[in-house]
């Protein structure tokens, strides 16, 4: 069992992040691979869910610079957040116990299925190609003890011809009353298809996997993060295949059909410095009421030039109709500060002018930095009161260089997601996110963490955040415009 540790050799802790923090940021998984075709030690790309107060965790282990890693870690806690047991999914690779038939391994993702009592990490299989890596099968592993032992995994989609799959994410219906309570949902864009919209249904706790659906306009998107409301509607906040507007989709037949994509907002993201790798996703989560909130990084409130980024925020409550795009006040307009890769979680009991949410991200203080003087930090903001105010911001960890992250053909690597998850009964949030201390000769020192101390709990706020002046966020009825430039994969 994984106990809380101090910061990692090599980490600076700045006098206001240690006063702030009661407790150290919590070690929950590292790197143990050795292979020489990957980087170590290297973590990237958590993903956390709760479910009671279980919380779960996946992450790559030993990123291969072109894409994927050596095989998925788990993390597991029975206690909201504050300890925690670890280990790797078994079947995936050829590095996994036991092992696997595929190279690589990206794109963990975790759900719950409450109906069937069974926890899910979906994942993008990769095999190695002459040209590069290829998405060649989306992946499951099972658990039906509570996410501490997992099985090799089933196969949601295994490619054939020219598909090549990726960026998948999988979500669960868990209110009883829903006619389609126990389906699952897993989504992904297909890039040898012009990352066409695929999703696949399992009703039987993730055993078996239903051939793909598409929507009736096949559109070319990435990154989406399905969420189900009370009444089994099933709604895909995703973006368009280039990244300039976030779309939704719909289906309200238990995944039989879906609707097409609709326009919900513009997306505006500046590029981040320091060579990191970042971009626009959406991460969307769901409250009691099955209202939707997506958040992603994006610089419309930052004049003249859109030269940093904001974390913003639209709502829905139906996936159709969608609210003005707001800033989420972490600081000032014009302070220099630049936000990106958010993980917005959703206090599930809660909703409305009530709804209480925990938003993780990583930051630079100050956004005109180099590859050696960019300075990384985790930051920390919760509202209770549905996004209508914010509290101040919390340093959970950092700084960090960006030159001791995993390097990729793409830039210095965290993730291209985060994650945020509020265990039931807690004040307290549980993110995981990736911590880095400099490397020790060729070998790097990334490992991924949580803040299970009183820096991450869900306080109020006085902080208004600001409204939408842009006009094409007021129309969620019309679509965007076509993709005029080639559809973008992710590894």
């Amino acid at each position: 069992m994984l106990r809380p540790s101090r910061w990692p050799p090599g980490v600076l802790v700045t006098p206001a992040a240690a006063a702030a923090a009661a407790e150290p940021p919590t070690q929950i998984s590292s790197d143990p691979f050795t292979n020489p075709t990957s980087q170590h030690k290297t973590q990237v790309e958590p993903d956390t869910l709760s479910f009671g107060r279980t919380v779960v965790a996946a992450v790559q282990s030993g990123h291969f610079f072109d894409g994927g890693a050596s095989d998925v870690g788990w993390a597991n806690s029975k206690d909201g957040g504050t300890s925690w047991t670890h280990g790797f999914l078994p079947g995936t690779t050829t590095l996994a116990q036991p092992a696997g038939p595929y190279d690589r391994v990206s794109d963990p993702v975790v759900a719950y299925d409450a109906k069937h009592r069974t926890w899910l990490i979906s994942t993008i299989a990769l095999t190695d190609t002459s040209t590069g890596p290829l998405g060649a099968a989306l992946l499951t592993n099972r658990s039906t003890n509570g996410g501490t032992s997992w099985t090799s995994p089933t196969t949601v989609r295994k490619a054939t011809g020219s598909e090549n799959l990726d960026k998948n994410w999988t979500v669960c219906d868990n209110t009883p009353s829903s006619p389609f309570y126990g389906h699952c949902y897993t989504e992904w864009d297909d890039n040898g298809h012009v990352n066409l919209f695929q999703m696949s249904t399992s009703t039987d706790g993730g055993r078996t996997w239903k051939a793909p659906t598409t929507s009736p306009d096949r559109p070319c998107v990435i990154g989406g993060q399905p969420v189900v409301q009370p009444n089994g509607t099933v709604i895909v906040p995703i973006d368009d295949c280039v990244e300039g507007s976030l779309l939704s989709i719909r289906s309200t037949d238990g995944g039989k059909t879906w609707s097409r994509a609709q326009f919900a907002a513009q997306t505006l993201s500046s590029l981040v410095a320091g060579h990191l790798r970042t971009s626009p996703l959406p991460s969307a989560e769901i409250d009691k009421n099955g209202k939707v909130y997506v958040v992603w990084q994006d610089c419309r409130f930052e004049a003249p030039n859109c030269a940093v980024n904001d974390i913003v925020m639209t709502s829905s409550p139906d996936g159709i109709h969608w609210s003005l795009v707001q800033r989420v006040p972490a600081d000032p307009v014009g302070s220099g500060v630049d936000h990106f890769i958010p993980g917005l979680a959703v206090d599930k009991t809660t909703g409305g002018s009530t709804a209480r949410l925990a938003l993780t991200y990583y930051y630079y203080p100050n956004a005109n930095c180099t590859d050696p003087t960019c300075q990384l930090d985790v930051g920390f903001v919760s509202s209770i009161n549905g996004g209508k105010t914010w509290s101040a911001k919390q340093q959970l960890a950092g700084p960090m260089s960006v030159t001791w992250l995993a390097s990729t053909s793409q830039g210095n690597m965290v993730g291209d997601y985060i994650s945020t998850s509020l265990p039931t009964g807690k004040t307290d949030a549980a993110p995981g996110f990736e911590l880095a201390a400099a490397p020790t000769g060729t070998q790097f020192n990334e490992a991924t963490f949580t803040d299970s101390g009183p820096l991450a709990q869900l306080t109020g706020g006085a902080l208004q955040p600001d409204t939408d002046s842009n006009p094409a966020t007021a129309n969620p009825d019309t679509a965007g415009p076509a993709p005029a430039t080639p559809p973008l994969t992710s590894r």
